[in-house]
Order: C-alpha cells, then structure tokens, then sequence
C-alpha cells in the first residue's frame, strides 16, 4: 500500500507505529494504527471487498457536513444512536439536556480565560467530587467503566444531579466573576454542593443512595433493567 499510494507513503510513520504488543507467543513489534489512521488505510486498499467501508466513511462525511450546515441534525442522530443501544426516551431527553447545560458552563469557563482541557477537567473534578464524593475517574472506577463515557453509563437521578451541579457552578460563574482559577475551583465546589445539598436531602426522605455501581455496559434488554434500579 505504500508503494501504490504517494500520500499514505509519505504520511506512514504518523498513520503506523511501532509498537511492543504483548502475544501469546512473547511480546513482538507490531505495526499499529489509531481508528483514524486505520480509516486513511481503507481508502487505499484496492480490493472490491473494502468497497463497502469506503461507502460507509463517504455516508459519514456526508453525514457530518449536514450536521455543519444544520446543527440540529446532529441531535437527531444521537437520539438515534441512543435509541439503537437501547436506552429510553425519558434517559435520552435528561442526557442530551446534560450536553446543553455541560456547554452552557464551558462557555462560561471559556468568557474567563479557561480554554486548556486540563483546565476543564480539574474544574469538572471539582463540581464531581463536591456533588458525590468522588472525581470522575473514581466514579468510573466506582462503576467497573474503563474507558466508557461516565455519564453514558448514569441513571436518571445521577444524570439529574449532574446537570444540577454543573447548572449552579454557571449561574455562579456569571454571578460571581472569577478572574483566578483558584476563584474558579471555589466557584466549582460551590455549585457542587448546591447538587449535594438536594441529592442529600432526597437520599434522606428515600433512605436510598443516589450512586449506585450499576452500569449500562451490556445489553440493550439489561440496559433498560438497569435504569430503574436504584440501590
């Protein structure tokens, strides 16, 4: 392939590492590709038996550029995709306005002067921890998740205090005007803990714990088991 194709030749080293995989029989270098890069692979294959995958990455880009040209489109497509893993309309609707609060807060972060990722993950840690006792990377621990989206994998209520931290935390942010990130860390926690206040108060009237280990991982009949549960 790289010999038929110029460009993929002179962009190999970027699209393929090298690297130490371990296998049955001993540890071995292996050429390795990212899903990006394995997609740019496909396209140079001349075999008919890529022709299917090559339609499918046209479809998505064309997909995409809809999506550019009409925003809303994209929202549709999610619901899709959520609908096909199995989960309900009720949980679609709560996390797709989680997606709208989440990026209500980061253009506040981002008004301030908060534009680096880290930045946004050490504030999110922050609302996290202040919320439910734990920073996301302990919540998926607390979950069983590895590298699954955390907030995929919440129930109605979890997803509710979530957007109720992050929701506060904003309406904070325009209130009080942080100019330092130590002022955004306090601002954080103090949105968190508005969330913890409620979430407190309802785990006291229901005597029942809002976290809860279960997942969504599974499938889509255990998924909508799963959602009404609650510890």
């Amino acid at each position: 392939m790289k010999q038929r194709d110029d460009q993929l030749s002179q962009g190999w080293v970027q699209i393929v590492r090298t690297l130490a995989i371990n296998t049955p029989g001993g540890t071995q270098k292996m050429n390795c590709a990212n899903t990006e890069g394995a997609f740019r692979i496909i396209q140079s294959i001349p075999s008919p038996k890529a022709e299917p995958f090559k339609k499918w990455l046209a479809k998505t880009g064309y997909e995409r550029v809809q999506e550019i040209e009409n925003p809303e489109l994209a929202q549709e497509r999610m619901k899709q995709l959520y609908e096909q893993k199995g989960y309900s309309k009720t949980w679609i609707d709560k996390r797709l306005r989680g997606i709208a609060i989440r990026q209500d807060l980061t253009d506040e972060w981002q008004k301030r002067g908060i534009e680096n990722q880290e930045d946004f993950s050490i504030l999110t840690a922050e609302i996290s921890k202040a919320t439910f006792g734990m920073t996301p990377l302990e919540y998926k621990k607390f979950k069983g998740l590895t590298k699954e989206n955390l907030r995929d994998h919440m129930n109605d209520l979890e997803l509710i205090f979530t957007m109720l931290g992050e929701a506060s935390t904003a309406e904070l942010e325009r209130v009080n005007n942080p100019t330092t990130f130590t002022a955004h860390q306090k601002t954080a926690r103090d949105g968190g803990k508005v969330a913890s206040k409620a979430k407190l108060e309802l785990e006291r009237k229901t005597k029942r714990k809002i976290t809860t280990p279960q997942n969504y991982l599974g499938t889509p009949q255990n998924q909508k088991k799963i959602e009404n549960q609650h510890p």
